[in-house]
């Protein structure tokens, strides 16, 4: 017989919703994932370029990082899934007064919270990147534990270990209304039928703010468009992550890795942003970020670039996430607004969902979840984001 009632329903198979979908398993609890697409990761999962980082400005992004970081790189001897983890770390040259100044008050709060981030000279740096362009160098940070991962890899491997525990996904399947009776979510309603739940989580990605309307709820949730590319194949030749914090026209940011295949990806951070959900790539992308690129490291000239596209960052006013749960419908959580950071926050991010959903927080979940209050200000900012 087919069950028709959940203890836990999550709308979303992507890079926060899978995760969950595998920490409430693991709880014992009943779970159905609803998804409009045909498998799982199809929506900015399979875009994003795979880096993770906790060397943030926030506590909340701090500490689930760092838990998402433990998984990803234990995940493999764990569980005998290559998921194309690299601990590659992140790097943010400097190259003014300014930035240097910056990043080494940032550098202050991030030793607070207990991260291995360090200054490196120029010359130190220039040996983590050779070839990297001295004019001007001042130094860089450099977080030897973050790294970077497949999402295509890591999202089958969650998926499938999910699958394992119990998880139950039905794909091709979009939500189109939450039924709800004395303050609580009840079920939800597709377009192919009906279930019941003791809790329902919101991880929609671009749709999200769509998702809890149906509640009556309404967050500031906006997709903007970015896009990504990545090269051939080569012998390793860097290191690090490496952000580069100048912007330049119609740009702001842009950074780019060397994944474990030795292909070097890399993305740009468009300034106006490009809002909406247009996955077709453009002809401004490539040379815009190509020339800013082999300025900086011009040993990228060479390179053979196989494809490119572009993805979204469902973005809120202060970059940072919306977790917790709805005044309207406490069983109602929101799981939303990644800011293009869900993969990397996603494995550790779904842990703590599980304990919110099971009443099994702890005094730092709290404090995290202070960070992500669907029902904040939205008047602070995260720091190079």
């Amino acid at each position: 017989m087919n069950r028709t009632t959940y203890d836990a329903i999550v709308i979303g198979a992507g890079s926060v919703g899978v995760p969950a979908a595998l920490a409430l398993a693991g709880q014992g609890l009943s779970v159905l994932v609803l998804d409009e697409h045909p498998s799982p990761g199809q929506g900015n999962n399979k875009k994003a370029i795979g880096g993770i980082r906790a060397t943030h400005s926030d506590f909340g992004k701090i500490r689930v990082c760092q838990r998402s970081i433990e998984l990803f790189a234990r995940w493999e001897e764990e569980h005998g899934d290559d998921i194309g983890w690299l601990s590659n770390g992140y790097s943010f040259p400097a190259y003014s007064e300014a930035d240097e100044r910056k990043l080494k008050e940032l550098m202050r709060v991030q030793h607070e919270f207990g991260l291995d981030i360090r200054w490196l000279a120029a010359d130190e740096y220039a040996e983590l990147a050779p070839g990297i362009s001295r004019e001007g160098l001042r130094g860089s940070t450099y977080s030897p534990g973050d790294g970077s991962a497949s999402p295509l890899l890591a999202m089958g491997a969650f998926y499938f270990r999910s699958r394992d525990r119990g998880a139950v996904y039905r794909f091709g399947e979009t939500v189109t209304g939450i039924t709800t009776a004395a303050g609580r979510v009840t079920g939800v309603v597709t377009d192919r039928g009906a279930y019941g739940c003791g809790s329902l989580v919101n991880a929609a990605g671009n749709n999200a703010r769509a998702v809890a309307e149906l509640a009556g709820e309404s967050f500031p949730v906006r997709p903007d468009s970015h896009e990504a590319a990545i090269t051939e194949p080569v012998a390793r030749f860097f290191g690090p992550m490496i952000v580069d914090m100048r912007a330049g026209a119609n740009s702001l940011n842009y950074y780019f890795y060397q994944n474990r295949e030795g292909q070097v990806v890399f993305c740009i951070t468009p300034h106006p942003p490009i809002w909406g959900e247009d996955n077709a790539s453009t002809s401004v992308f490539f040379p815009q970020v190509a020339r800013r690129m082999v300025s900086l490291y011009p040993r990228l000239a060479n390179l053979k670039v196989r494809r490119a596209w572009r993805g979204q960052y469902p973005m809120t006013p202060d970059a940072f996430p919306i977790v917790g749960r709805t005044r309207s419908c406490p069983n109602f959580i929101q799981a939303i607004g990644m800011c293009g950071q869900g993969f990397m926050l996603g494995p550790g991010l779904g842990e703590l969902l599980a304990r919110l959903v099971t009443d099994a927080l702890t005094a730092e979940d709290a404090r995290i979840l202070q960070s992500f209050d669907p029902y904040r200000a939205f008047t602070g900012t995260e720091a190079f984001q």
